[in-house]
């Protein structure tokens, strides 16, 4: 995937970034190509090798077309909640590594849920928190709508979804 100057992306676990610069740099004697992304929640810059890039997961920003889609998602998907904490706590992690925004937003929704019926682990609650961050951030950048408008989208989404979602063991 090409990337630009200006575009803005996603940076799985990181969140969104503008590509502040495209340049070539030496280390340890070999030459190469670096994208140079500003992550705008943490206003951190992170360089990432461009033959890296796809297997890092950075993609383009969702179009605003699929924002209605995702928060549909949140809204009708089913909750699945593995009873082994480990399980569950490696399939989400994998999600979340993925750096899809639909996969992301499952890890959301199914710990919403669990965190309304129980107490979360500390680790899965940061998890939580982090979903609630990349899904709210990037359909904030994606539908050019604040992050407080967002949040209250994510948050009617979810809160409607929770009595109609259908709960399954694994």
């Amino acid at each position: 995937m090409k990337f630009k100057v200006g575009d803005k992306v996603v940076y799985p676990n990181h969140g969104v970034g503008v590509v502040k610069e495209i340049r070539e740099l030496g280390y340890g004697g070999d030459n190469a190509t670096y994208i140079s992304l500003q992550i705008l929640q943490t206003d951190s810059l992170v360089m990432v090798p461009v033959e890296n890039s796809q297997a890092v997961g950075l993609r383009k920003l969702v179009p605003k077309t699929r924002v209605g889609g995702v928060l549909e998602r949140l809204r009708d998907s089913e909750v699945c909640l593995p009873q082994d904490w480990k399980g569950r706590y490696q399939d989400n992690q994998a999600k979340m590594r993925s750096g899809d925004i639909e996969q992301v937003a499952e890890v959301l929704k199914n710990l919403s849920h669990l965190n309304s019926i129980k107490t979360l682990s500390y680790r899965e609650r940061k998890m939580l928190d982090r979903a609630r961050s990349l899904v709210v951030s990037e359909l904030s950048e994606a539908s050019r709508k604040s992050l407080d408008t967002m949040e209250e989208l994510v948050d009617e989404a979810m809160g409607l979804g929770d009595d109609a979602a259908a709960v399954t063991d694994h």
